[in-house]
């Protein structure tokens, strides 16, 4: 079996170069990750998928192996046109999202023909809406390089936030960000740090916040999808993958006892979520 890993490029319609890693054989399946992550989150799940499928994990813009600095005319439309470059030069054509990658690769599998079959992870819909105001404050944080503030902000206004950070005192939440960051930066691996990965969450509240209040139109979407959700996380997701699963015509919804947001991360909930997209992927 052959477990080796590949790095390869793609152009995407607007000239941006994206990364992805390749390894496995059998049909393609393109994992999308979510914020705050780069290729290396995926790497247990893409292993134990890898005998059955050939995995492409793709880098998100903007980070990693993608890099591409971010501008205030992003739209979604350029993540699923990357999507749509690696579904070409990979000829995948399932889809597998977590958190803002699951956002992306729904509006893929809405907007793109080639999508056989789509499973996501907790896509976060909010039903009183996304904290806009938390939105600019948080680019604001990130142009300034006030990284602490940013790390705490970029967690409550996704409304992924600890509770104990949640209702702490914003000083003493953004000191504790900065305490975070500095401990982080210092765990070796291939993986980059979290300073490094901030700037690029602004791509995804971005797409969040973009398809905020559309969640009905995903109505439309005519292939099979399956929704995934974990009992530890937040309500609001549980709450979003339960409307997602009234909407979708074709959705059967699974969830996972004990796992909460980062469950298809490493060393999360890894053999639970392999075997259900193995299963859901091969009808």
């Amino acid at each position: 079996m052959d477990h080796s890993i590949v790095t390869e490029h793609v152009t995407s319609r607007d000239g941006t170069s994206i990364g992805y890693l390749r390894q496995g054989t059998g049909p393609g399946m393109v994992l999308v990750r979510g914020a705050m992550a780069d290729v290396h989150a995926y790497r247990d799940l893409a292993l134990a998928l890898s005998p059955s499928f050939t995995v492409i994990t793709a880098e998100r813009r903007g980070r990693g192996i993608s890099p591409r600095p971010y501008t205030a005319d992003h739209t979604i439309a350029r993540d699923v046109e990357d999507l749509d470059a690696i579904m070409t030069a990979t000829g995948a054509i399932k889809l597998f999202g977590l958190s803002s990658g699951a956002v992306i690769a729904l509006e893929a599998t809405r907007t793109l023909p080639q999508v056989e079959r789509l499973a996501v992870y907790e896509p976060p819909f909010y039903r009183d809406g996304i904290d806009r105001d938390g939105i600019r404050r948080l680019n604001t944080e990130i142009e300034r390089g006030q990284s602490g503030a940013a790390l705490i902000d970029a967690l409550v206004t996704a409304g992924t936030a600890p509770a104990l950070i949640a209702r702490a005192p914003r000083v003493l939440a953004r000191a504790a960000g900065r305490v975070v960051l500095a401990l982080q930066s210092r765990q070796r691996g291939p993986a980059p740090s979290l300073r490094d990965l901030l700037p690029g969450v602004r791509y995804d509240f971005h797409d969040v916040a973009e398809r905020d209040g559309h969640i009905q139109e995903h109505a439309s979407i005519d292939r099979p999808v399956l929704l995934l959700s974990g009992t530890a996380s937040p309500a609001f997701l549980r709450t979003a993958i339960r409307d997602l699963a009234g909407i979708v015509p074709d959705a059967r919804h699974v969830e996972f006892d004990g796992l909460g947001h980062d469950g298809p991360w490493n060393g999360g909930g890894t053999a639970e979520i392999s075997a259900a997209l193995r299963t859901f992927f091969t009808p």
